[in-house]
């Protein structure tokens, strides 16, 4: 198949890209700066989500469209890294379907990244794709985020939604801070712990999005493991992982203070399961929280 990827010089696209060469496919890649995205069978192709539309040559006669960029949720929040966050998902998902709409040959799917953000801070709540949304800032980028993409399907483009958790990875991601502050022996619980942390490995979710573009599956995903664990339970398997203790706690306030908007958030607590994604046939190769931490501390 052919492929374009958006975001594939991020923590997921490189590894989603990666996978795609290695199982033969034509991949192309769009980018804020094509130099960086440039290696063997890769198309690069200049875009900022914020900016303009991407060019309609990079999707005419491609079978397959990932969508994954975004401006990072990790940062302090204020207005205007609110609005960035907002924008680079709304107004980039927006122009990516307006050219999908315009293109003469047609993708035969769309398949866009959203986030478990879009469940809110929702308690020991089981959720699934079927579930309403939360209420708050993310929950409100992450449906409208999703309502662009589905503008692609009134084009007969077959569009899937995956909601990303806390991915699990070497080189990026969740553990990218984590980690390090874990193997000096001063990691511990956030808050209570009590709080269900929805997570995935980073090979999982990119397996997903292309079994999602192969596969005749539409509509939600979540793109999370089979066995969410709580904060205390993922901050004991990381401290195992890297084989040192977990015993300082971080308070709910000293987040708040140090993250602002951003660290009550960190607090949230939403239990996902990928309901539909097991329904469709899809196969974890990492369902719990130890093997995956063992592998992507390693």
């Amino acid at each position: 198949m052919k492929f374009i990827v958006s975001g594939g010089t991020g923590f997921i696209g490189r590894q989603l890209v990666d996978l795609l060469l290695a199982q033969g496919h034509y991949v192309g890649v769009y980018s804020r700066q094509p130099g960086k995205a440039a290696r063997n069978a890769v198309a690069t192709y200049l875009w900022d989500p914020l900016g303009v539309a991407p060019p309609d040559d990079s999707i005419h006669d491609m079978d397959a469209v990932l969508h994954l960029a975004g401006e990072t949720v990790a940062q302090r929040w204020d207005p205007a890294s609110k609005e960035r966050i907002r924008a680079s998902r709304v107004e980039g998902t927006r122009r990516l379907v307006d050219v999908i709409s315009r293109v003469r040959h047609k993708p035969r799917v769309l398949v866009c990244a959203s986030a478990i953000g879009f469940y809110g801070d929702r308690g020991n709540e089981i959720l699934d794709e079927t579930s309403a949304p939360g209420k708050g800032f993310l929950v409100d980028v992450c449906r409208a985020w999703e309502s662009e993409a589905d503008r692609a399907a009134r084009v007969g483009v077959r569009v899937v939604k995956i909601r990303i958790g806390f991915v699990l990875g070497r080189n990026g991601g969740a553990l990218a801070k984590l980690a390090p502050i874990f193997r000096l022996g001063v990691g511990g619980r956030l808050g209570s712990g009590k709080q269900w942390m929805p997570w995935v490995h980073a090979q999982d979710v990119a397996r997903m999005f292309i079994f999602a573009a192969e596969n005749e599956v539409s509509g939600v995903l979540n793109g999370v493991a089979p066995n969410p664990v709580t904060n205390r339970e993922f901050t004991s398997a990381l401290a195992s992982a890297v084989h040192r203790p977990a015993i300082f706690p971080v308070p709910g306030f000293a987040l708040r203070l140090a993250a602002g908007e951003l660290g009550k958030h960190m607090l949230d607590s939403a239990r996902v399961i990928p309901a539909a994604a097991q329904r469709a046939g899809f196969q974890f190769s990492y369902p719990d929280i130890q093997p995956a931490l063992i592998e992507a501390a390693g």
